[in-house]
């Protein structure tokens, strides 16, 4: 079981985990004009559409990491997000120089980002798949 100080670092770093999301897709949603170029500038077909879907994903995902939702699955969830993102627009092998040396960084820490939510997977219960207990935290389980 884990003392109280534990229960205090893992909800902290679940909540800021979530930030990394929210902020970042609220601003897909609202001013998606960077990000849009971002993919274009990539050779992404839909992007437009591809955009808001990731946003509303990562809006939808962050509230429920903050409410303590299904943690477990949202987190390897934004797992495979950060796989395909960093895999389609964070890839430096493509680029030379400065653009290089920046996709590298946003890679590099993506991986970091990606550990924190494998750790969060582990420590989180195993839910059921269903509508039902949706609104319950996962300390219920």
């Amino acid at each position: 079981m884990q003392d109280k100080l534990s229960r205090v670092y893992i909800s902290t770093g679940r909540v800021l985990l979530a930030l990394y999301f929210l902020l970042p897709g609220v601003a897909k949603l609202i001013a998606p004009s960077s990000q849009l170029s971002l993919m274009q500038h990539h050779g992404l077909p839909f992007a437009s559409t591809l955009l808001m879907v990731a946003g509303m994903a990562q809006v939808l995902g962050a509230l429920m990491l903050i409410t303590n939702r299904h943690v477990r699955l949202v987190s390897l969830g934004f797992v495979l997000y950060i796989l395909v993102i960093n895999g389609l627009l964070h890839d430096f092998w493509h680029f030379t120089g400065d653009e290089a040396a920046h996709e590298a960084q946003n890679f590099i820490k993506n991986l970091g980002i990606l550990a924190g939510l494998l750790v969060l997977a582990g420590i989180s219960p195993k839910r059921g798949f269903g509508l039902k207990g949706i609104h319950l935290s996962d300390r219920a389980f």
